[in-house]
């Protein structure tokens, strides 16, 4: 490893209580999505008090920043998250179910780490330019509601991304590894239908059913699922059924709808089919409804590039290390749910060879703790899960990769996750997720080649253009 890149990685280590304290604030504060107001403001206090150049607010999203250092060329994005889950309050360290604080949210998915590894990274990159004098600037990009929000997306249509030559992030996972593949892209529309009040038994002819309206939908929706992609998905939740009285022809009522594909431009050419039902529905009724867009966000482009220049880095620095006691919690831990025993990671899922390896890799670390780093895996490969990274990846070269902050197989969105995420464990996955992005990056802005290559896969993978999953009109929104 290089002068630089040690003195980067020395520079976040040396920052390594205040990443820690960082990240036990945001899971303190665990906000959900598009109102995390705390936890931005903190990350903008930290920054600016770290010497960056902060934009709050930006794409007129309360809880969205930028925080830059440096100028000139390249510039390097580093993506920080920080929103919670609903009913997921739990204790931290603890190895059993128990609310922190009654009713509350919880980082299910490890935000509050992710967050606090990407401003580890940005003060990594910073401390590099500082001291080599080269040019080049640093972005470190809040970005709210990845959980129900897209900030990134609606960043992506007002073009934010464009500016970068190459985004970098991060994910906390129980393995480690680099990431790759794609995702589906991923639409959320409310439709509020409004009918005419009667009583069900005196005036029934009188009435006309917004309850009826969404079941036509429903129905309707149901005989699409066979003339769809087998990779598209439809997924709906009937959020107001217009009251509890049988007796009553329901006024009103509302359906949040779904709609994934593995691409972008398919999702919002069958999201304008489900709207045609929508129509449908409420011609049959003789009732009118209200469309609100909610959010939307495109699959993830993967750029092989990148992932090679994180993965030479990732193997020069390794992986997190644990202490015996943390082990022992890791392993308690695992105990209290199935499917500890499955083989993780990318490369295990999509290449047969590769899953004996990691096989391997388990048996002789010989914990719950996934000590090592997997086998760099680059083909196919797709999760029917959605991020809006993949706004990101759209506009420019992105790549990401995963450090191991839960035991083997924890299940996502999790109370499990949650507790993990307030341990040493955590704060380990954090700072050293910023040392591999900081490494990274440094090769990006000393070796303009590599930034060369990425920028030609990209411009490859991405000829077919950038069809946005959000309206110009739109402003995101928290569905009711």
């Amino acid at each position: 490893m290089t002068l630089e890149k040690q003195a980067a990685v020395a520079a976040i280590e040396a920052k390594s209580e205040l990443v820690s304290h960082v990240a036990d604030q945001i899971w303190e504060y665990a906000e959900l999505s598009l109102q995390e107001f705390q936890s931005a403001k903190l990350y903008c206090k930290v920054l600016k008090e770290e010497g960056f150049t902060v934009e709050e607010g930006v794409c007129g999203i309360e809880t969205a920043f930028s925080a830059s250092y440096g100028s000139g060329k390249p510039v390097i994005g580093v993506l920080a998250e920080y929103d919670a889950l609903s009913g997921l309050s739990q204790v931290g360290g603890s190895l059993e179910r128990q609310e922190f604080e009654a009713g509350a949210c919880g980082h299910g998915c490890g935000h509050n780490l992710l967050g606090a590894g990407a401003l580890a990274a940005a003060l990594g990159i910073k401390a590099y330019l500082e001291q080599s004098g080269r040019p080049g600037k640093v972005v470190l990009y809040g970005c709210p509601g990845e959980e129900g929000g897209a900030s990134k997306a609606f960043m992506a249509r007002d073009g934010v991304w464009k500016e970068l030559d190459a985004a970098l992030t991060w994910h906390p996972e129980d393995v480690n590894e680099v990431a790759t593949g794609s995702s589906n892209s991923c639409i959320q529309v409310q439709y509020k239908f409004t009918g005419v009040a009667s009583h069900a038994a005196g005036a029934p002819e009188k009435g006309r059913s917004a309850l009826d309206a969404v079941e036509l939908m429903n129905i309707g929706v149901q005989y699409l699922r066979e003339h769809m992609s087998d990779k598209a998905r439809i997924h709906y939740a009937i959020t107001d059924a217009g009251g509890r009285s049988p007796n009553v022809v329901q006024p009103r009522a509302s359906v949040l709808y779904m709609v994934r594909s593995n691409h972008v431009a398919e999702a919002v050419e069958l999201q304008a089919r489900v709207d045609k039902i929508a129509e449908g529905a409420a011609l049959m009724t003789e009732t009118t409804f209200e469309r609100q867009f909610i959010d939307g966000l495109s699959d993830t482009v993967s750029n092989f590039a990148l992932e090679r220049v994180l993965y030479e880095n990732y193997k020069e620095l390794g992986v997190p290390s644990y202490t015996e006691e943390e082990l022992h919690y890791a392993d308690a831990l695992a105990a209290t749910y199935p499917g500890s025993d499955k083989v993780p990671g990318v490369a295990a899922a999509n290449d047969t060879a590769a899953y004996e390896q990691v096989k391997v890799m388990q048996a002789e670390f010989g914990h719950k703790m996934n000590g090592f780093l997997a086998p760099l895996y680059q083909g196919e490969a797709f999760k029917a899960g959605s991020t809006d990274v993949g706004d990101v990846s759209w506009l420019t070269p992105t790549a990401q990769i995963h450090v191991a902050a839960w035991p083997n197989g924890c299940p996502g969105h999790s109370w499990q996750n949650v507790s993990c995420d307030r341990t040493d464990i955590g704060h380990k996955a954090a700072v050293h997720a910023g040392k591999v992005l900081a490494a990274a990056a440094i090769d990006l802005m000393e070796n303009p080649e590599l930034l060369k290559e990425a920028r030609a896969e990209f411009e490859r993978r991405t000829a077919s253009g950038f069809v946005c999953p959000i309206p110009a009109d739109a402003v995101p929104v928290v569905p009711e």
